[in-house]
């Protein structure tokens, strides 16, 4: 149970974030355009948890993928969906802002 809720929320072994970001990471802003336009992390791409389905194509199966939002829960929805689609290396970064201090 407790291994499923990890899975779920994207909890597991150490990822060094900073280095998949500088090795050419994708970084996925699940967040509304608003609150995109309100602050994001440079080079990050903004698809809308709600919009992600629908817009598969513009993001790359054959690089890492790292979500992102304001708390950790949408960016984890977002990896499920993106894992679920036939993305390999899918991290959930958690909340935008801790995140780009990660990796900066």
């Amino acid at each position: 149970m407790i291994q499923l809720l990890k899975n779920i929320l994207g909890i597991g072994p150490k990822v060094n974030l900073k280095d998949l970001a500088k090795n050419g990471a994708q970084i996925i802003d699940v967040r509304t355009k608003g609150e995109f336009q309100g602050g994001h992390i440079r080079g990050s791409v903004n698809i809308p948890l709600q919009n992600l389905k629908n817009n598969l194509s513009k993001i790359s199966k054959d690089k890492p993928v790292i979500t992102c939002c304001a708390s950790g829960m949408r960016s984890a929805s977002a990896k499920t969906i993106l894992k679920s689609n036939g993305f390999a290396e899918v991290y959930n970064g958690g909340g935008w802002m801790g995140l780009q201090k990660k990796i900066s």
